[in-house]
């Protein structure tokens, strides 16, 4: 074998055998998970990607954000640390210092994640941008990379719309707002989705005038309604600006930063545009439909167990239609290396993936909606249950409100948590056993809760779903 490098770039030598078990095109989330699971299962792997290891996750999305948003909560925290009987005082936000701070997280996640994979035999990582030019086989440079199966792990893209021209610097994605070098007076965030939402959040708690701007009814159409709404109530107090039902019709540069107009005429200026309407799968130009690969306006078709219909070629993550999440691209790479590995690993149930949007407050859920539990159950056989964390010490302590909503079936089992409050994604690991195990409330209010938790919470609240509540009405 070569030497590997420190940074773990190297590639094939030219008298290697250049066909492998696995051969994967993309090295964000979904396509570096498939690898390690692949190379634990003795399978020898290439891993293609044309930029970081780690992709956008790592590098734009989900690291990078949160980074942001908890040193956000450090100003919330430092701006009211009075009502705690702490005297402090918030001078302002250093964006140098908060970017060193980001990086350092994503570089020492990076290292990490480079030394799993440069730490592997089994798992070739191969530099530069890929295409499958056969329904086996994906070239890089002009080298070509056969492997008996092939996954398909492109990723996503920061979204736009029709007619709306990202500059960079006026109008941002979510790509240019992680490396702003200022706190920019007051900022337009055009999609009040979770991406959307959670900018807001951050920018509000370091000082910025923000409006989001949403086509959909509600923000976070997504979630319950009753979270939409909470995040709706939460925001009204928090003074962020949102205008809901109204789309995006045109901007305008202006001497100052930029003016849009949104349905009706109505009209709203401020320095900067962030546009936030989701993201697209990056299969452009990659060869997929060429060789075979059948896509709906960008997303790889595949079937319950992640074959694209043609032969061992197989998809994952983002370009998969369904939730774009990092930890779904985790367990479909597993998944994958799994089938090829002949393991037949259980189909994922896509309604039991948590989801979570880390704005202030949280949303945390998983399993169906109260509205789509009746719609497939029927009305008279659903049941919710919302405790109040007014009622949770630990809430108390942290001066966070929010509740947790249970919905379950009529003597069945639990169909859908969902959370809304400061740290609440951290319940979500019981949450998703709770409805991926299809237990019943009765079931849940049998466990005990370490006091006083947040945790307490979905105690309290199967207790009382199960009929027989404590700190809480029936």
């Amino acid at each position: 074998m070569p030497p590997r490098s420190s940074d773990a770039t190297w590639e094939l030598s030219v008298s290697e055998p250049n066909d492998f078990d696995v051969v994967i095109l993309g090295g964000g989330s979904g396509g570096y998970a498939t690898a390690l699971r692949a190379a634990q299962l003795d399978l020898k792997v290439a891993l293609v990607e044309k930029g970081k290891l780690g992709g956008t996750c790592l590098h734009n999305g989900c690291i990078p954000t949160k980074a942001l948003l908890h040193a956000a909560e450090v100003a919330d925290q430092t701006r009211e640390s009075e009502q705690f009987g702490v005297k402090a005082e918030l001078v302002g936000i250093d964006m140098a210092g908060v970017n060193a701070y980001k990086d350092g997280v994503i570089s020492r996640l990076y290292k990490g994640l480079q030394g799993l994979v440069g730490g592997s035999k089994n798992i070739t990582l191969v530099s530069g941008a890929g295409k499958l030019v056969a329904p086996n086989t994906v070239e890089v440079d002009g080298k070509r990379y056969t492997g008996r199966n092939v996954v398909l792990a492109s990723g996503s893209y920061a979204k736009s719309l029709p007619g709306l021209e990202v500059d960079g610097e006026r109008v941002i994605t979510s790509d240019h707002a992680l490396t702003l070098d200022r706190v920019p007076s007051s900022a337009i965030v055009l999609g009040g989705g979770v991406i959307g939402v959670e900018f807001a959040s951050v920018w509000k708690s370091f000082g910025v005038d923000v409006t989001i701007i949403e086509a959909l009814p509600r923000l976070v159409a997504a979630e319950d309604e009753e979270s939409s709404k909470a995040l709706e109530r939460a925001f009204r107090k928090r003074k962020i600006n949102f205008k809901v039902g109204k789309p995006f019709e045109k901007v305008e540069k202006t001497e100052k930063g930029v003016k849009v107009t949104i349905a009706g005429g109505d009209t709203v200026e401020a320095e900067l545009l962030l546009v936030a309407v989701g993201r697209g799968p990056n299969t452009a130009n990659l060869g997929y439909e060429e060789q075979g690969v059948k896509l709906d306006r960008g997303y790889v078709l595949t079937d319950e167990r992640l074959r694209t219909g043609v032969p061992n070629v197989y998809a994952v993550g983002d370009i998969v239609p369904g939730l774009q999440l990092a930890h779904r691209g985790f367990q479909q790479g597993i998944f994958v290396a799994e089938e090829i590995a002949g393991k037949n690993p259980a189909v994922i149930d896509e309604a039991g993936i948590p989801r979570v949007t880390y704005s202030e407050p949280e949303l945390a859920s998983v399993g169906l909606t109260e509205a789509k539990a009746k719609e497939k159950y029927g009305a008279d056989k659903v049941k919710t249950y919302n405790y109040n964390l007014g009622g949770n010490g630990k809430s108390q302590i942290l001066k966070t409100t929010g509740f947790i909503k249970l919905v379950g079936l009529e003597d069945g089992p639990v169909l859908g948590v969902h959370m809304v409050g400061a740290r609440v994604g951290e319940l979500v690991g019981e949450a998703q056993l709770i409805t991926n195990w299809e237990a019943y409330p009765s079931e849940v209010a049998q466990l005990v809760h370490a006091h006083p938790t947040q945790n307490e919470a979905l105690g309290e609240a199967h207790l009382a779903l199960a009929g027989k509540p404590l700190h809480a009405h029936a």
